[in-house]
């Protein structure tokens, strides 16, 4: 299917220009009482671990209700159900696999709360001594981070520009450039426990969003699901294959080995966020973080049912062929639903855009906030205030304030370079890190005592320079259509992500450094024996 990319048709708006105005001025109501909140509840504490960890005294409701805000994202809210209206049953699976990375999250959040550690810097000093591995852990962090700020600020400057009837270029760069900087002034005095009110209040009300959508576009077929699911595959773009794998371009003719691949990469990647790991640590109790993240599970899992919905609704009432000519990837599906369902010139219309923007602005400010967040606080507690002249409470707050605020305007300024190229797979690239520089250091610290420096440092970088190497070769850069560079190919790694060759790598790396260690101290020791 070949559809221009990034919402490049300058002529729509599904807005209207009657509804534009009360839409822009609710919205920027909305974002005005969301500032003043984040001024309001904003943390005055100079100590550093309160302010990062909300003194570890958040209650398993208040932060399984966070949690599950953490994974309702700009990402996921515009790019799955987009996905799942143009791609049918391949938008499911990675909708499914969400969830289950909260089910490998909940295997280690009592371990990760019983650690007393809430960077990943910290868990990879739980069997290792010394810089080298908080370093390795930042390092880590900046690669995951980075490349998650382009996509959401992007996505974000796209939605914004869509929504307010201006999808040309230069609209989609101002709105990103805005909606970023609106991001890091509430970043840089924002604390974990001000994040949190926001997540907290962000779930019910994107799930009631998606709910009211949902039972509108069903009202439209006489509240009939079977109904709404045949008008969805015969509007879907290949009606033949929508309910069966393969349609997505970047699944087709790969093979199952890629399909599990990404299905690793996005079930291990997900769970090992840093900004997760954070969020896990605030916690009252192991006991605590456990039953948080169950409570996550359910409402995480509620969020992608209404989602799926939503993306089959798109495709039955505003057509694949219309949501992908607007965006190959689907990312306008639920604005062009939102802006479907109830008729032009209804109240009710102007309305349920309104609670639309204000979801995309708050799974902006909410996801970009907690993931810089995360970054800056391990980069200043595990490499800023270990190296050079120690800081002070107050000092490492102000550190971590200027780290929050740079991390978005770097977040920015890549997002708007790179604004015209498909770099949706900045995404899986990330999940990709996490999956194979996290996991198998989690698994390998919390369950085998043998884990050593050298392990840990085998592990951690040959599995970047792999997970680098590997997606650099790969068909989402070069030599397809919907590569980064599709006019050249040089794609001899045959598959879309590399966690299929990179997580065991990983496992693998990490088991031989940590044995190597143990032969060589072992030969010392014979050594030491026959000198005596």
């Amino acid at each position: 299917m070949k559809t221009p990319l990034l919402l490049s048709s300058g002529a729509l708006d599904p807005v209207g220009s009657a509804a534009r105005s009360p839409v822009i001025i609710a919205f920027l109501v909305f974002i005005g009482l969301c500032l003043l909140w984040v001024l309001a509840v904003a943390s005055q504490d100079e100590h550093p671990e309160r302010l990062c960890t909300a003194d570890r005294s958040l209650s398993p409701v208040f932060n399984g209700f966070a949690l599950a805000g953490e994974y309702v994202t700009v990402v996921t809210l515009f790019t799955a159900s987009g996905a799942i209206a143009l791609f049918g049953y391949d938008g499911i699976a990675s909708a499914v696999d969400s969830v289950i990375a909260l089910g490998v999250l909940l295997l280690l959040a009592r371990r990760i709360r019983d650690s007393g550690c809430h960077t990943p810097g910290g868990l990879f000093s739980l069997r290792v001594s010394g810089q080298g591995p908080r370093t390795a852990a930042a390092v880590v962090t900046l690669v995951i981070t980075i490349p998650l700020l382009i996509v959401q600020l992007r996505a974000a400057g796209i939605s914004a520009a869509l929504l307010i009837g201006m999808s040309s270029d230069a609209a989609q760069v101002t709105c990103t450039v805005l909606m970023g900087c609106l991001v890091a002034c509430f970043a840089a005095v924002a604390d974990l426990r001000g994040t949190s009110f926001l997540q907290v209040v962000k779930v019910p009300i994107t799930l009631l969003t998606l709910a009211v959508i949902s039972l509108l576009a069903l009202r439209r077929f006489s509240w009939s699901p079977g109904d709404l699911l045949s008008a969805a595959v015969d509007r879907s773009a290949a009606p033949d294959g929508y309910l069966s794998r393969g349609l997505w371009a970047h699944t087709a003719g790969l093979g199952p080995l890629n399909t599990l691949g990404d299905h690793m990469v996005v079930i291990l990647g997900m769970a090992m966020m840093p900004h997760l790991i954070l969020r896990v640590a605030a916690s009252r109790s192991g006991r605590a973080a456990r039953r948080a993240t169950s409570i996550a599970v359910g409402l995480t899992g509620a969020f992608y049912v209404l989602l799926i919905t939503v993306g089959f609704a798109a495709a039955a009432v505003v057509g694949g062929e219309a949501i992908g000519a607007v965006d190959a990837n689907g990312q306008a599906a639920p604005i062009l639903l939102a802006s479907g369902v109830l008729d032009h010139g209804a109240t009710a219309r102007v309305v349920l855009i309104t609670a639309v923007a204000c979801v995309a602005f708050l799974t902006v400010l909410t996801a970009v906030t907690s993931v810089t967040f995360a970054a800056a606080v391990s980069l200043t507690h595990d490499v800023l205030t270990r190296t050079g002249r120690p800081l002070t409470d107050t000092g490492e707050v102000r550190v971590l304030r200027v780290g929050v605020a740079v991390l978005c305007l770097a977040g920015v300024s890549l997002s708007v370079s790179v604004h015209r190229y498909p770099v949706e797979f900045l995404v899986t690239f990330s999940l990709s890190v996490a999956a194979t520089c996290v996991f198998p250091v989690l698994i390998y610290s919390f369950f085998w005592p043998a884990f050593d420096r050298r392990g840990l440092l085998w592990s951690v970088y040959g599995g970047l320079l792999l997970c680098v190497v590997l997606t650099f070769f790969s068909p989402t850069v070069s030599g397809t259509e919907y590569a980064l560079w599709p006019d050249v190919a040089f794609d001899w790694y045959p598959f879309h992500t590399p966690g299929l060759v990179s997580v065991p790598a990983a496992f693998l790396l990490g088991w031989l450094g940590s044995r190597r260690s143990s032969a060589e101290a072992g030969r010392s020791t014979r050594r030491l024996h026959t000198t005596v």
